[in-house]
């Protein structure tokens, strides 16, 4: 799976021209052991045919399933994001409320706070970046909840109970939204799609060898779409690969909002 990755990474179109051409190739194979195989058993096309409808029926829905759990993984990334900049915009909120100058200094670290967070889901493939949001995100963390621990106990009321609950809600986020850049497609399943798939192109292949009836150009517009479905379903499931990246937009917003807010 690793070296999977690494060739996604390194070009999305070098892996898809890789799967299409061992598809192709697996297709090739099978249709010529079945041409070999044609001598005398034309009564097993029938059976074939039943067995190779079985496994292409098994193969949609494994796309269906891995497609499904991509989708989900996704959207879990977007969600989070939202959720996180919202915490962020509402703790910025409660510190201003406060009306002292140690919440005006907790607003403006949850400013800087918000901009590290929007670097942090930006960070793409760099490991070195997210490593330094981590550290970034950690310190801020450490100063904010150092101020709010001192207004709270030094004047425990309502006001400042509730601007200690936004800050832990909008710690909270953060770590569910590094949780959820940080999970990819399991292995086991990417191996199994890759598995049926292979494996479906072989057995269809053997099917048209034992009918000797190549028809290539329809296998390879069937391969084609089979790869763009799982470089598609991979590229979702990698929060830092490919094209459907997580929008950091939402943190510009939040910044936005609190700066209007002051003005």
């Amino acid at each position: 799976m690793n070296l999977i990755i690494t060739i996604a990474e390194w070009s999305p179109i070098a892996f898809a021209i890789g799967l299409l051409g061992t598809q192709l190739l697996a297709h090739e194979v099978g249709f010529r052991v079945g041409a070999r195989s044609r001598d005398g058993k034309g009564g097993q096309v029938e059976n074939v045919g039943v067995v190779v409808a079985g496994m292409l029926g098994l193969l949609a829905f494994v796309l269906a399933l891995t497609l499904s759990y991509a989708s989900a993984r996704f959207t879990e990334r977007r969600e989070g994001t939202l959720t996180e900049a919202n915490a962020i915009g509402t703790a910025w909120l409660r510190a201003n409320a406060i009306g002292i100058p140690a919440g005006d200094e907790i607003a403006t670290l949850l400013e800087e706070y918000a901009r590290v967070r929007a670097d942090f889901v930006r960070a793409g493939r760099s490991g070195d970046v997210v490593a330094r949001t981590n550290t970034d995100t950690s310190a801020l963390q450490k100063e904010i909840w150092s101020r709010v621990t001192t207004i709270v106990r030094a004047r425990p009321d309502p006001v400042s109970a509730a601007l200690m609950a936004s800050v832990n809600e909008t710690f909270d986020a953060s770590t569910a939204e590094r949780f959820a850049l940080g999970m990819r497609l399991p292995w086991q399943i990417f191996w199994l799609l890759i598995g049926v798939m292979f494996l479906s192109m072989a057995a269809l292949g053997y099917q048209f060898g034992l009918k000797g009836r190549p028809v290539r150009f329809l296998i390879f517009l069937l391969t084609a779409v089979w790869t763009a479905i799982v470089v598609d379903i991979l590229d979702l499931a990698s929060p830092r690969l490919g094209y459907f990246r997580t929008d950091a937009t939402v943190y510009d917003w939040a910044i936005q909002g609190s700066r209007g807010n002051s003005s």
